[in-house]
């Protein structure tokens, strides 16, 4: 399906969702996705969602860790 655009253009129509990608990443954070999983996502991740999930899922885990220290500090155990 090569519509003169490029490969960009083509892999911007890969068949995973949004949430597909959303989930692929989370996995990935943890590093427990299996090899034939991932050769499968890599073929059919849309690289745009694939791009804004690893962004959500970094802001995220930075998020989760600023509140886990603002906790810990606040509740006096790291004193």
């Amino acid at each position: 399906m090569n519509t003169g655009q490029g490969p960009l253009a083509d892999a911007t129509r890969r068949p995973l969702s949004f949430a597909q990608t959303l989930q692929a990443v989370f996995w990935s954070f943890f590093g427990v996705r299996r090899s034939r999983d991932m050769g499968a996502d890599v073929s059919r991740l849309n690289p745009v969602h694939l791009l804004i999930g690893g962004l959500l899922g970094a802001a995220l885990f930075v998020v989760a860790l600023v509140l886990l220290v603002r906790w810990v500090v606040g509740s006096g155990v790291a004193a």
